[in-house]
């Protein structure tokens, strides 16, 4: 007998490719085989708790949804962490496994553990409408625009000599972030996404509230760090929830969506702040992004459902035990066993002594943190820099300066739709790779935007440092710029995931607490840094640096391979195995992996080739089945 609200074990966690089975059910076998699973590809089956349906069906499709591979690998720092962690503790549980006889406890296992009723299980999230998986999606990433305007809600604007509420919001996202890592991992563990949601957002909000009731200034800072605090667990949270619901085929697309919201909070805050301010008194700003920030936790209050598959498992085995106890008294989820054997000790191990290990010992990760701190950087001091431009320069009011920002919003969704297209090349690789491409397919995105930035960086010093040239050069000049930095964060963010397979926590962990300390620092001296040196000669050595900075991705794609063959001891290289297979196989020339670009290199015309056929095969028989 089987819940209708089953889910299926947690194979590791999502966004990174993995090969299609016929069965959502795992597999028995040693831990070498898990650990195969693990590198070469992870998908989640998670199934939600019932939940109001007001906006968006959630009827389920007719088809059956294969572990197939995923399109886009952006996984939250959160699941990662959570996976890592869990499997130290699976492994110590096989290891004592191995004194009983193995065929013996695999069968009982298999007998006991739950699981879907079927691959069509209506409640499988992955199962979803189209239509209510896209519904879910928006409503994350509204929760992340609204966590993102708050970081530059225009307070620069009102108060111009005062950067601080800017720097701690940062800060707070930071701590939150190593807070969160620890600390919360066994409330994440045991209960799910959605009560992380609720109870941050809660906090969040009650936080602003401080924010818009502060009398002076440490009032502020204080409430507007610990915001940042609350701020960071719907960041780490969405992009787990977008990974549980989405299959293959659309996951890169809401991955990018989510992306995109990111950063079109951070391009829309200085907008939206500073026609209020303009308007009303400052404190308008947080009453606004207050009554916002309600909207979006009655949101997920009304309509946001579990959907961490491990967690509804547990509480599936729990309510069989307890309805059926001599029926069900030996069933259990493999979560369960797995929190049960994870010591504290091991998460704060895995959560914060290997981030840094990973971060002094791998220069290939160093040289993708400092480029990826750039972009961010240049990202936020663009908020001070068009302060300087379009307000002390030309003369504009608060309001109608702020709209340049546009621009970075513009550049923002091309770079999101150029990584759609990029997501088409991918899905052959995946194909054609066994799940498991070069994690340097990734970096084309990064390529193309090393120059956008330099370009963009040096367009906005030399067309916006005085007055008598027209405002629309810096303006134009800030698309690119928005453009370069959205496709720096998804393609090197998904190459890090990638490249680094089981060790890709720890690796996002070190990456993402330098990039929220570089955005944190640079409000305190950017205003100061244009005005001393002048807007020309600022983004000129900004421009430098990029330019410096430019040759980093492309130098991975040519030579990646070869780095993380011989200079890398937490890169698993699964993709090199494969490569080795396909060459024996004849579908790839020998030592193709020195061959700079192309078919030769990745099969990508045999790839496309051979998915579309299937594609092609699969058509026909649903359409033979139907009639």
């Amino acid at each position: 007998m089987q819940d209708p609200r089953s889910s299926s074990d947690l194979t590791d966690a999502t966004l990174t490719p993995s090969p299609p089975v016929s069965s959502l059910q795992p597999q028995n076998g040693s831990r070498d085989e898990k650990d195969e699973v693990s590198v070469a590809g992870r998908s989640v089956y998670e199934t939600p708790a019932e939940g109001p349906q007001f906006l968006f069906s959630r009827a389920p499709t007719s088809r059956s949804i294969p572990l197939a591979p995923t399109p886009q690998s952006n996984e939250s720092v959160d699941d990662v962490i959570s996976r890592d962690a869990n499997s130290d503790a699976e492994g110590d549980g096989e290891q004592a496994a191995e004194k009983k006889p193995a065929d013996q406890d695999e069968d009982d296992e298999s007998k006991n553990k739950v699981d879907w009723d079927d691959p069509n299980d209506p409640q499988n999230p992955q199962n979803f409408s189209l239509r209510y998986k896209w519904g879910l999606t928006l409503l994350v990433s509204l929760l992340t625009l609204n966590v993102a305007l708050i970081s530059s809600d225009g307070d620069r604007f009102a108060v111009r000599s005062d950067h601080g509420p800017v720097s701690t919001h940062h800060l707070g996202i930071l701590v939150g972030l190593l807070r969160r890592a620890v600390h919360l991992e066994r409330f994440f563990g045991d209960y799910g996404r959605r009560p992380i949601f609720v109870i941050s957002f809660a906090g969040y909000a009650l936080f602003i509230l401080g924010q818009a009731l502060a009398k002076n200034p440490e009032t502020l800072l204080i409430t507007r760090f610990l915001s940042g605090v609350f701020a960071s667990a719907p960041l780490t949270n969405s992009g787990g929830l977008i990974a549980d619901i989405h299959d293959a085929k659309e996951k890169g697309k809401a991955i990018t969506v989510f992306t995109a919201a990111v950063f079109c909070g951070p391009s829309l805050g200085p907008i939206v702040g500073s026609f209020i301010v303009q308007e009303w008194r400052w404190e308008g700003v947080f009453w606004v992004l207050l009554a916002f920030a309600g909207v979006c936790w009655l949101l997920i209050v009304a309509l946001l459902p579990e959907t961490f598959a491990p967690v509804l498992l547990a509480k599936k085995a729990k309510r069989l035990r307890k309805e059926q106890p001599e029926k069900y008294e030996d069933c259990f989820a493999e979560h369960e066993k797995m929190t049960a054997e994870t010591s504290t000790l091991a998460i704060i191990k895995k959560t914060v002594v290997t981030p840094f290990k990973i971060m002094s010992l791998e220069v290939m990760l160093i040289l993708i943190t400092i480029y990826l701190s750039v972009a961010y950087a240049i990202l936020y001091s663009l908020f001070e820099s068009f302060v300087v431009i379009f307000i002390d320069i030309h003369g504009m009011s608060m309001g109608i300066g702020s709209l340049p920002f546009l621009a970075i919003l513009v550049g923002s969704i091309i770079g999101a739709a150029f990584n759609i297209v990029l997501n088409h090349r991918y899905r052959y690789l995946q194909h054609f790779w066994k799940g498991s491409p070069p994690p340097e397919e990734r970096l084309y995105g990064a390529i193309l935007a090393g120059p956008l930035l330099v370009a963009g960086s040096f367009a906005l010093g030399w067309t916006g440092y005085k007055a008598s040239i027209t405002p629309w050069g810096a303006i134009i000049s800030a698309i690119p710029l928005g453009t370069a930095i959205t496709l720096v964060f998804i393609s090197l963010q998904s190459f890090i995931i990638d490249a680094y397979g089981a060790n890709s926590a720890s690796a996002l962990a070190g990456n993402t607490i330098i990039r929220s300390a570089v955005a944190g620092a640079f409000p305190l001296f950017t205003t100061q840094f244009f005005k001393g040196l002048g807007v020309n000669w600022a983004a000129s050595i900004i421009g430098w640096i990029a330019l410096a900075l430019a040759p980093i991705p492309l130098l991975f794609y040519l030579y990646g391979p070869r780095i993380r063959k011989t200079g890398s001891s937490f890169a698993p290289c699964t993709d090199l195995k494969i490569r080795t297979q396909l060459e024996e196989e004849g579908h790839l020339p020998k030592d193709s992996y020195r061959a700079l670009w192309g078919e030769a290199r990745t099969g990508i015309k045999e790839a496309r080739r051979q998915l579309l056929e299937e594609e092609r095969s699969q058509k026909e028989g649903e359409s033979k089945e139907q009639a």
